[in-house]
């Protein structure tokens, strides 16, 4: 039997423990390792979300890796075509780890309508698009269908629709200049708005227009299996480094690669940034909850020093006694983790499932709700680092047990 684990059972269920002066001040310990795991729960989850989330519209828009041709001058309108005829298309099996491969095109443009006019830049897509992000961003009408004859339907962005006053089913006309000759007379396209589109970023909102790609390239007179470049998705963002050095390295010498964190690596140093606020406030209340757990064990301590005297008249060694308290403390710490994750995973469910805070200033974030997202590995990781940590530094004012006098103990009052 283990005499350590027995007494401080007997500590933790006896009616005096529960009456005695030290009650609350363990009640408000306790209450400090629940509210500081759910702040790091909601901090992990909101900022993990949040970081996915804009990863997710950053893809959406371009894809983890871009393949174009040298010559395109690193600009957003496609220049030099790249043909469709290549070993990595349009099943990209060469290198594990890709999810998908398709094929586009852009050409900048400006929409006339009777009152207003707007820069745009028209994606071309084809029948091989993944739809999956705009689905989630569609607020009205319905995704364009590419797969059949040349289509004049085209999905647009809520800012762009608002500012050029148009609905689903209106009609406009886009006029894109000849590369080759800008003075020439521009090519016309008249579309129709069949679906209107909500990302929240308003860098590509206020920008595209998703069009069938036979419209660019027909007025770039290029062949049915030339495009602007390969937009390429990954099965783990994470890998994205190696598996562009992969990928560069199967795609003929003509063409090069990019990853979207180059390519805007600005946001990508912002959204970097979270894993440091998220460090900086597991920490603070790592160090907050100990602090509460040294100062509830020195008055168990305290409170319990003629049982300290007794035991040790009785022959039982220091590191025995010290056990039974911290014993004593586990059960207090893993009470508090339990009320902690209650509570913690429950909001982040509320949050995941009804989106009901929301961000005051949705344009700095791209996004108007709070995103959370967290998985069984972070939750479990994080509560073994925290059990961990905190019974380490019970290990201090558990020493002062060391110091005591049976004799002095057994009179203490």
């Amino acid at each position: 039997m283990n005499l350590e684990l027995f007494i401080a059972k007997r500590l933790i269920k006896g009616k005096q423990h529960k009456i005695s002066i030290s009650a609350p001040i363990i009640k408000i310990a306790i209450a400090a390792i629940a509210l500081g795991v759910l702040m790091m729960l909601i901090a992990i989850a909101t900022g993990v979300g949040l970081k996915y989330k804009i990863r997710e519209k950053i893809a959406a828009f371009n894809g983890h890796i871009q393949i174009y041709n040298y010559d395109n001058n690193n600009s957003e309108v496609s220049v030099i075509p790249v043909s469709l005829q290549q070993d990595f298309y349009p099943d990209f099996d060469i290198v594990e780890g890709v999810r998908h491969v398709q094929a586009v095109a852009t050409k900048a443009g400006i929409i006339r309508t009777e009152d207003t006019f707007e820069g745009i830049i028209a994606k071309g897509v084809g029948p091989d698009y993944d739809w999956t992000a705009f689905e989630e961003f569609l607020v009205r009408g319905n995704i364009p269908n590419y797969t059949g004859g040349l289509n004049t339907e085209v999905l647009m962005s809520r800012l762009m629709a608002s500012r050029l006053q148009l609905d689903v089913g209106d009609e406009f006309y886009t006029f894109f200049l000849k590369e080759e000759d800008p003075s020439k007379i521009p090519n016309q396209r008249r579309f129709t708005v069949k679906g209107i589109y909500d990302s929240g970023f308003e860098e590509f909102d206020g920008t595209y227009i998703l069009v069938d790609i036979r419209h660019i390239q027909r007025m770039n007179q290029w062949g049915d299996n030339e495009v602007g470049n390969f937009e390429v998705f990954l099965s783990d963002f994470d890998e994205i480094g190696e598996k562009s050095a992969q990928i560069y390295g199967q795609t003929l010498s003509t063409l090069d690669t990019q990853t979207i964190e180059n390519k805007y690596y600005k946001i990508f140093e912002w959204i970097g940034l979270f894993d440091f606020n998220i460090g900086i406030i597991i920490g603070i209340m790592i160090i907050v909850g100990g602090i509460n757990m040294i100062t509830a064990l020195l008055v168990l301590i305290l409170e319990r020093t003629p049982m300290i005297g007794i035991l040790k008249a009785l022959g039982a060694a220091n590191w025995s006694i010290r056990k039974v308290f911290l014993y004593n403390a586990a059960y207090l710490i893993l009470l508090g983790l339990f009320w902690g994750n209650l509570l913690g995973l429950g909001l982040i469910w509320f949050q995941d499932t009804y989106r009901y805070f929301r961000f005051p200033n949705p344009q700095e974030y791209y996004i108007d709700y709070i995103p959370v997202y967290i998985d069984l590995p972070t939750v479990l990781l994080l509560n073994a680092g925290v059990l961990l940590l905190c019974m380490l530094m019970m290990l201090i004012p558990s020493h002062i047990i060391t110091r005591i006098s049976p004799v002095k103990a057994i009179k203490f009052d």
